[in-house]
């Protein structure tokens, strides 16, 4: 049985890349019989990631039988994996988010959860001196993988560790660095194509909060008119998606990576008081601008409040 290796759903660049990152590892180091899937369609920025380095689009799979032996990076919050996760035989768990509970294994697993800004720049470590062993394209998606979680390093999420791995991976692959994450960006800013539910639901993540179940959805983006502009269309949407979805409210970030602030859209009293409590934020209309605000994972769940 080929043991399968994802991330979350809504799958980012890191979600995208460092399963193909593991699956390289054990295939080609390990000699496990390992493929990379996703839990869904990849981000445009992670589609032209995938392009960009050589890769196949992994194969997107929304079931697994019971039993499935898997490793899961990039999250450790059952929302985000499939619905029978405590069905399938997990044997690791490679993260760098807060620990959310849940999870059951048939048996005692490795886990490795660590405060670094990117799980690829977490797996480069664990593969100690085999990390030398790596070929440009997986070099290519790590240093991805770093750039987009970073925000080319912008993101309060950044480390030490994880700027200083990109700069070693960028002068091996002789890239520049700025040039290559504007590439990047602008890659992930052309949503133009995309529905308003689509939208909604690229990059986002279930949480909830005293008892009110959010989607909390970030749009990052160096182009950030493009989805303003369907602020009312996007707003209507929110419905559709809540029922669908079964949450109650959805909470959607447009995260100017230039400017580095967010524009929360308010379609609500409930979520201007999200926006007042959490953020000391003075709403006035259906949006509010919050300065510094880049990262969902260090700058918004935490300081959810209703």
């Amino acid at each position: 049985m080929t043991l399968q290796v994802f991330g979350h759903k809504s799958p980012d660049t890191d979600s995208t890349g460092s399963p193909l990152i593991w699956a390289w590892y054990l295939n080609e180091i390990k000699g496990v019989d390992a493929e990379a899937v996703l839990l869904g369609e990849p981000n445009t920025e992670a589609a032209f990631v995938v392009e960009k380095w050589g890769f196949d689009k992994p194969a997107i799979k929304t079931e697994f039988a019971s039993g499935t032996q898997a490793v899961i990076v990039d999250t450790n919050n059952p929302a985000e994996l499939p619905a029978n996760i405590n069905e399938l035989d997990v044997l690791a768990i490679i993260d760098h988010h807060k620990l959310v509970g849940g999870l059951e294994t048939k048996g005692p697993i490795d886990i490795t959860v660590r405060p670094l800004a990117c799980t690829a720049t977490i797996m480069y470590d664990l593969m100690g001196d085999d990390a030398a062993k790596m070929p440009d394209n997986i070099k290519g998606l790590v240093l991805s993988c770093i750039l987009s979680d970073t925000l080319e390093f912008r993101s309060p999420t950044t480390t030490d560790v994880d700027k200083a791995l990109a700069e070693k991976l960028a002068a091996e692959l002789n890239i520049d660095l700025s040039a290559y994450a504007a590439e990047m960006f602008a890659a992930k800013s052309d949503v133009s194509a995309f529905s308003d539910a689509e939208l909604i639901r690229m990059d986002s993540k279930e949480y909830a909060v005293d008892g009110v179940k959010f989607r909390v959805s970030v749009l990052e983006t160096t182009a950030p008119d493009i989805p303003l502009n369907r602020k009312a269309s996007l707003m209507e949407t929110y419905a559709t998606v809540q029922a669908e979805d079964g949450v109650d409210q959805v909470l959607l970030f447009v995260v100017d990576i230039l400017k580095e602030e967010a524009t929360l859209l308010v379609p609500n009293d409930v979520v201007k008081g999200v926006a007042e409590k959490s953020f000391g934020a003075t709403v006035d209309g259906d949006s509010v601008v919050l300065p510094g605000v880049m990262s969902r994972k260090k700058q918004i769940i935490p300081n959810l409040k209703v």
